[in-house]
This record gives C-alpha cells, sequence and structure tokens, in this order.
C-alpha cells in the first residue's frame, strides 16, 4: 500500500526559495517578523500568510463598491478599485516570477496597495485632505497602514492583520521622508524589488484599463490613440501581424480594442522584465538588502519604451482623467463626503459603536474620518441622505 506524500509545508517552501530564487529576492524564512509574535504556520509562508488575511479581510472586499476611475455603480464594465487590484496582481506575478523574485510578496503588497482609498477614488482622498487639513491630513497609502494595523480586526489578541513588517512597511512606498514612521527608520532609498514590482504593476494596469474604459465611455476615440500615442500604435501592429486584416475588417468594437489593449499589456510587462533584468544584471547588489540602497531602481521599463509610457500617462491625463465629466464627479464627491463628515462631526452618536469608542484613542475628526474612509461610494452617498434629512 503507497503512503500518501508529505504536504509541500512551509519548511519545503522556504527551502525552495533558498535554492531557486535570485539572490536580491525576498526570502520569507528571513523575515523580520510581526509587531506581535505568532507561531509559524504549518502550511504557509509568513507573505502567503499574509496574502491571505488581507483577501479575507473587510477592507478588502469593500473594493467591489469603491470607484476605481468611475463611480461604481454607473457601469458593469468599467473597473472598479476591486477589479484594478486583482489586474495589479495578476501583473506583478507575472513580472515577479520571470524575475525569480518572490511572488507570494508580490500577490500580498499587490492585494493591499490601495485598501487605504475612500470612497469616490482619488477625488475622495482629496475631498478628505481638504476636510482633515488641520488634524494631519489624509493620504490614501498612511491609510492602508491604519487599516492593517489598527482598523481591521481579526483576533482578541491584538488590532489589526499583524501582517509582516516587510508588507507593511513597502504598503508606505510614496510617503514622503517627513510623513515617514520612526518605526520603520532608517528610511531605505528604495522599497524592496517585490515593492518596486507592484508599483510598477500598479501604473502599468491602470494604463492599458484606462484605455478601454475611456474608449468604452466614448472620452477619447481609437484615431485619438492611433494620432497621440506610439505604444497603442506598436500594438495594433502586433495584432495585424497575427491576425491579418481582423482589425479594419470586424464590426465588433470590444473584440478589436480588446485585442489590441491586451497586446498593449503584454508589450508592457515583457517590456519591464528585460528592462529590470538588465538593470539587475549590471547591479553589483547580491542580497536583497542591498539593492534598497542601489543609486536607481532596478525595476523598470527599458530606455526605448520609457517616453512611449510617459506619452500614454500624458494622453490619459490630458483626455481622461481630466475629462469634464470626470471633473464634474469631483464636485459631486467632495459635497458627499463634506456633508457626511460634517453631520458626524456634529452628531458623534450617529457613529457605529466601535467607532464611537473609538474617538477616546484618536480624537473625534479621525475616528469619523476613519469611518468614511472605509466606506464604499453607494454606503457613503445613502448614509449622507440618510444624515441630512
Amino acid at each position: 500500500m503507497m503512503s500518501s506524500p508529505n504536504p509541500w509545508d512551509r519548511a519545503a517552501k522556504e527551502a525552495w526559495e533558498d535554492g531557486h530564487l535570485a539572490r536580491v529576492a525576498q526570502r520569507s524564512s528571513r523575515s523580520r517578523g510581526r509587531a506581535h509574535h505568532e507561531e509559524d504556520d504549518d502550511l504557509r509562508t509568513c507573505w502567503e500568510r499574509d496574502r491571505d488575511r488581507i483577501v479575507h479581510c473587510t477592507a478588502f472586499r469593500r473594493l467591489m463598491h469603491k470607484t476605481q476611475v468611475f463611480v461604481a455603480t454607473e457601469s458593469d464594465h468599467n473597473r472598479t478599485r476591486l477589479s484594478h487590484t486583482l489586474e495589479v496582481s495578476q501583473v506583478a506575478r507575472s513580472i515577479g516570477s520571470a524575475l525569480a523574485l518572490n511572488e507570494p510578496l508580490c500577490e500580498a503588497l499587490a492585494l493591499a496597495h490601495d485598501i487605504g482609498h475612500p470612497p469616490f477614488g482619488h477625488r475622495g482622498e482629496a475631498a478628505l485632505d481638504r476636510l482633515m487639513q488641520n488634524h494631519g491630513g489624509f493620504r490614501h497609502n498612511a491609510q492602508v497602514l491604519r487599516v492593517v494595523d489598527v482598523l481591521e480586526r481579526r483576533s482578541p489578541d491584538y488590532p489589526g492583520l499583524n501582517l509582516t513588517r516587510e508588507v507593511r512597511e513597502s504598503l508606505l512606498k510614496h510617503e514622503q521622508d517627513s510623513d515617514w514612521p520612526a518605526e520603520f527608520r532608517p528610511r531605505p532609498k528604495h522599497p524592496c524589488l517585490e515593492a518596486q514590482v507592484v508599483d510598477l504593476a500598479d501604473s502599468t494596469a491602470y494604463g492599458v484599463h484606462d484605455l478601454e474604459d475611456g474608449l468604452r465611455n466614448e472620452m477619447f476615440t481609437e484615431d485619438d490613440l492611433s494620432e497621440a500615442c506610439a505604444l497603442w500604435r506598436g500594438a495594433r501592429e502586433s495584432v495585424e501581424l497575427r491576425h491579418p486584416g481582423f482589425l479594419t475588417g470586424t464590426r465588433d468594437t470590444n473584440l478589436r480594442v480588446k485585442r489590441i489593449s491586451n497586446e498593449l499589456l503584454k508589450i508592457c510587462i515583457n517590456d519591464l522584465i528585460a528592462g529590470s533584468s538588465s538593470r539587475l544584471e549590471d547591479s553589483a547588489s547580491t542580497t536583497a538588502e542591498e539593492v534598497r540602497s542601489e543609486p536607481r531602481r532596478l525595476v523598470a521599463q527599458t530606455p526605448a519604451l520609457e517616453p512611449e509610457v510617459a506619452e500614454l500617462q500624458a494622453f490619459l491625463y490630458d483626455r481622461f482623467y481630466r475629462h469634464s465629466d470626470l471633473l464634474a464627479f469631483e464636485g459631486r464627491a467632495r459635497e458627499i463626503l463634506e456633508g457626511l463628515f460634517g453631520a458626524l462631526i456634529e452628531r458623534p452618536e450617529a457613529l457605529p459603536s466601535w467607532y464611537r469608542g473609538w474617538i477616546e484613542h484618536v480624537g473625534l475628526e479621525r475616528a469619523v474620518c476613519d469611518y468614511v474612509a472605509g466606506m464604499t461610494d453607494r454606503f457613503a452617498e445613502r448614509e449622507a441622505a440618510r444624515l441630512s434629512t
């Protein structure tokens, strides 16, 4: 009788990392651990465990009903904050795996990177920052850390999710030095490679999906893109080579746009892998810690494609993010959040019981901000309407 195989447990995975990952990749066996001690999991590495805690937390589920660019209730086809997050995770895993970096760490960072966003996307962030200008302001990267450290509740033994030091620090990648927590000092020149991968995966994913959403909502045309963006033209040419006559012959607009945007995404991912591989080969760093002191980031596009990516981002800023329809939505988001914030400041008894208790620890304004920032778009709209009556 054959015995059942042993499971591929944490120890086996850690041994695999030592034998197969790049020398400059993060090793889960060398994590600096958690703020509150917990015994290691039998099966999962520390970053697989972090990833799972993020996926199962309340803030992650709420991303389904939070704005990416368009209000989440406007269409079933536009990206939400959750679908964007999943696309970032896919891109990050593809790049991280190809570079022999720690894929579960890439995935954990990608899945968590936006859970500090308030309702209505960056417009909601700007509104909350204005409302909190005399109380420390509001920054979504700092809010990510608040969510995973204190606002989520999963155990009576500690606040938050008790994630590893590497994940927590990497979530602050865009924080200024003046806002960098003392706990994480001295501040490294660059984040770890896995965090660099997620940063570029984020901009790559939203660049491509914002093209699709902008075209679908008729904010610009394919001709506009062909005229302004070399990346779009290059992707079209690649599709034509693979499917001769398809682009000019099809009446299926959705399929045509999807084929070109998918090709564009492939071009960007492959180029990121090539550009990063080249920089890693030229680097003298031999450990994960050494890359954080490099003169430049090691995860990057090639010099050939970098200006084309910048050209695409400039086009989206001018023709999409600054579109009159979205600017009008900015005013609506500000109106809802200002009304909601003001009503809760005047009537703190309307807060849920946990947040009423939270006032004793962080003050009324910050407690209200934490509560409002965690809301979905639709819940913020409903609560604003309810509290205004």
